[in-house]
């Protein structure tokens, strides 16, 4: 089955010749990409070798038919995006902007793809080392998992924030590795994957690893397990047998087709697909509802204790009080009773007002998506260097930290769905010693996303108590 979203067809992709052998190494490397020229990891000789012996195979990158002219990388179909350039080949050629980031290609340019044999990955008996142990609720989930991956079929897993997801995983990526299987653990945000890598490398030491984002300092050469960004995936192709989506509901995968696209070409054709959220979008409920997609539970997190339900506090002309540098006194109030002993993370829905919030506050520090500081602060907070961290959504999902409670200034604001506001909420109460903290939503007049929000979190409480 296919991921949530229709995608273009895939039957350009060249398949494997069984009959073609080449160097292991080579293979290792170049096996599952899509290149281009100038990435080739060949020299001019080794290139023409490897093609004339049917190891590798070339494709046009954008191709033109009555429909009009389509990406092969991303996907991109939509005509205003594959623009006309002056290109250096002396034609008008088109380009792709929907895929830019990744490097520009034109229609003159060549993909290059691996048809070499199929290869067979190093299997490794007992690859996790974690000595740690599951709820009951996570080991139903952990075994569902795993069978899916050893069946190699679609599995929701639909866990509230806090369940411990990434452990759920270690039995089924054990079996995986156990079976020679090459496995991608994609997420649509950098700070996740900077914060699984530490925890999957401890745990599978025996693994080859590679973390893939922007910047990365990691080089996919050959490894067996990969934890990227999902914008990442748009250089595999028929690359993974078992391929795991987490936060699938995150912006930008949720609502960008390309990264579909991405993700269902990166699959090989039997592959298992893992999709893992608190907060699945409605077409996941949709299928998950009428039995199109099998799901497990998990309704409580790791540590046994319900998920801190949100307060509703009135905090009116909040963007009124910020230009008069000053905080709302509902706000300003609360800041001040509140139990100090515990770090705080304020959520605001813009970064001018994340920066201007951190004038007016005594040792807060602010994070957001075009802070280049951004890794280094979190690491800061994490390591209790100072008390209070405001952030815009992009610390939403995916990051943990100890003994916190949470704030949201302007819940009521659009950009906080009922999606975000669980997952805001979802960042309190997470450690064991500490699993109470306060959520607060401030605003200027109750959401139908924040009451779903409260309802949700509400009704995941109940299931825990039911065991169900």
């Amino acid at each position: 089955m296919n991921f949530p979203l229709v995608t273009p067809s895939l039957d350009w992709i060249p398949h494997p010749n069984p009959t073609a052998n080449p160097p292991q190494d080579k293979a290792m490397q170049l096996a599952g990409r899509i290149w281009i020229e100038h990435t080739l990891p060949l020299t001019l000789a080794e290139k023409k070798q490897f093609m004339k012996a049917g190891w590798l195979t070339s494709v046009r990158a954008i191709t033109k038919s009555w429909r009009g002219y389509h990406c092969r990388r991303c996907g991109n179909s939509t005509q205003r995006l594959l623009a006309p350039w002056p290109c250096n080949c002396g034609q008008n050629c088109r380009y792709c902007r929907a895929c830019i980031e990744m490097g520009r290609i034109a229609s003159c340019t060549s993909l290059y793809l691996w048809t070499g044999a199929d290869l067979q990955w190093i299997t490794t008996p007992d690859a996790c080392q974690w000595n740690g142990t599951l709820s009951p609720f996570q080991q139903q989930a952990s075994t569902t998992i795993q069978k899916a991956i050893v069946d190699r079929r679609e599995l929701l897993v639909w866990a509230v924030c806090g369940a411990g997801k990434t452990e759920m995983l270690f039995q089924g990526l054990a079996k995986a590795f156990e079976q020679g299987m090459r496995v991608c653990l994609a997420t649509p945000r950098v700070d996740v994957v900077q914060e699984l890598k530490p925890r999957f490398a401890e745990a599978f030491p025996q693994v080859k690893l590679a973390a893939l984002f922007g910047g990365t300092k990691d080089v996919d050469n050959g490894s067996q397990f990969i934890v990227a960004t999902t914008h990442q995936l748009y250089k595999y192709a028929r690359a993974f047998d078992a391929i795991i989506i987490d936060e699938v509901d995150a912006f930008p995968y949720h609502a960008d087709k390309s990264l579909h696209f991405a993700a269902n070409r990166a699959a090989k054709h039997h592959a298992a697909r893992i999709y893992l959220t608190a907060t699945p979008r409605w077409h996941m409920k949709w299928r998950s509802h009428w039995k199109h997609l099998p799901t497990t539970f998990v309704p409580q997190r790791y540590h046994g204790h319900p998920l801190p339900i949100p307060q509703f506090i009135s905090c009116f002309g909040i963007p009124s009080y910020m230009k008069k540098e000053k905080l709302p006194p509902s706000f300003y109030q609360w800041l001040q009773q509140r139990n100090k002993a515990r770090r705080l993370i304020i959520f605001v829905p813009t970064i001018p007002m994340a920066e201007a919030l951190a004038e007016r506050i005594e040792n807060a520090v602010f994070v957001h998506s075009e802070d280049e500081h951004r890794a280094d602060k979190i690491t800061r907070f994490r390591e209790k260097q100072f008390p209070v961290l405001i952030a815009t959504t992009i610390l939403e999902r995916g990051v943990t930290f100890p003994s916190v409670d949470v704030a949201v200034l302007q819940s009521d604001h659009a950009v906080f769905d009922e999606a975000a506001l669980v997952q805001i909420a979802g960042r309190a109460g997470r450690s064991a010693d500490d699993p109470t903290g306060e959520v607060i939503f401030f605003h200027s007049g109750r959401t139908e996303a924040m009451e779903k929000a409260r309802h949700s979190i509400m009704t995941m409480n109940k299931r825990a108590e039911r065991g169900w």
